[in-house]
């Protein structure tokens, strides 16, 4: 899938990173900012949990794998929020077991994507669940 956004087609949309790893954060980050996107990053749930609140972003990719709060349990969260369940999660994996997949759908996320995802794989999962864009 190629997708032929402009440089300002998503100007301003906030989408959350939460992921321990800081390439990853940073990689994600650097790709949405060129989309015009408002990016904010999160190490674990924990911290994005109180950002979530605050900053109401209009997507959120969180990885799976993560200490103290996994991404299962942060997407879970969310999702009982009543303030937050419309937000489509995206799970951010490098495993891409049908188990985990599985997982991601029962805790509320919209979809999956396997690490290393490309600048497309991103782009098309906020094109796909963000109605505003």
């Amino acid at each position: 899938m190629n997708l032929n956004i402009s440089g300002n087609g998503l100007a301003g949309l906030k989408v959350m990173v939460i992921d321990d790893s800081k390439t990853i954060r940073r990689t994600a980050e650097t790709l949405l900012k060129k989309e015009g996107c408002d990016v904010l990053t999160a190490v674990d749930g924990f911290e994005a949990l109180a950002k979530i609140s605050d900053q109401k972003p209009a997507i959120i990719f969180v990885d799976i794998m993560m200490p103290r709060l996994d991404g299962y349990q942060t997407c879970a969260l969310i999702k009982n929020n009543p303030q937050f369940r419309g937000t489509p999660v995206i799970m951010l994996s490098s495993k891409d077991g049908l188990f985990d997949k599985a997982r991601g759908r029962i805790v509320g996320a919209e979809q999956y994507l396997t690490k290393p995802f490309t600048r497309d794989e991103l782009l098309g999962a906020i094109h796909r669940h963000v109605s505003t864009v």
